[in-house]
């Protein structure tokens, strides 16, 4: 294990497997150039590099850990959207209670339980639902009154309950893997040493004669470009983070 905590790369951990495939590609386009200026850069080396990328892909996101996070976000979106349906029986029975129940729908939980549903939101909708099965349990005979049931009570505490131990589940694969990506810096800082010399070299062979390839092997504009990839496809998963207290 790999104790060097200092990283020599100023992205994050994340962006570096995108920012590796990008070099390489430009790499194995201009092979022939690098090798006409060292024979260094041979297929060896192209070979080195892109098994070493690989290895670094699947420290930083093992194919496994991605499904089965998937999994996870799959059963998390379709936990809150059942809440919806529950929500607006809810703020039903809370109208028809009238002044026996004097909470709004706000009070009650009921408002931002539906908005961290709409923003699919984990978080929120734990906090809410958590404030909505505590109102629920001290207003339970008069909305009992109404038509709630004990089964509609057992349903959204279960709810809750698989809602959070999925979020448990994120957060714990989510810190393994930032302890274990944490411990292997070193290799990290080992193929950006990599990146570094062929970045080096590209500006050596295209600054000045090709300005299009000349970014392509410039790291900060390299980084970039991940950004951009990353704001293109934001949203499509939950990220996971930190849980609080329940």
């Amino acid at each position: 294990m790999n104790l060097n905590t200092d990283r020599s790369y100023k992205c994050k951990d994340e962006e570096l497997p995108v920012i590796f495939r990008l070099s390489l590609i430009s790499l194995k386009r201009d092979l022939a150039d690098f090798k006409a200026y060292s024979p260094k850069f041979g297929e060896s080396y192209l070979a080195g590099y892109e098994s070493e990328i690989a290895s670094v892909e699947e420290l930083l996101s093992p194919a496994s850990e991605t499904a089965e996070m998937k999994k996870i976000t799959d059963r998390l979106h379709s936990g809150m959207d059942v809440l919806l349906n529950d929500v607006k029986h809810l703020e039903g029975y809370l109208k028809m209670a009238g002044s026996s129940i004097h909470l709004s729908n706000t009070d009650f939980g009921l408002s931002g339980l539906r908005k961290g549903i709409n923003h699919t939101d984990p978080e929120k909708v734990l906090d809410c639902l958590k404030d909505v099965n505590k109102n629920v349990a001290k207003y339970k005979s008069e909305l009992a009154e109404q038509g709630f049931t004990d089964l509609f009570q057992a349903k959204l505490l279960e709810v809750y309950t698989s809602l959070n131990t999925d979020r448990q589940l994120q957060y714990q694969i989510l810190t393994n893997r930032k302890a274990l990506v944490q411990s292997n810096v070193g290799i990290l800082n080992k193929l950006y040493d990599r990146l570094t010399e062929i970045l080096r070299t590209g500006k050596i062979l295209y600054q000045g004669k090709d300005a299009v390839k000349l970014q392509e092997y410039t790291f900060t504009e390299l980084v970039k470009r991940v950004g951009r990839g990353s704001k293109s496809t934001a949203g499509a998963t939950v990220q996971p983070a930190m849980p609080s207290e329940k």
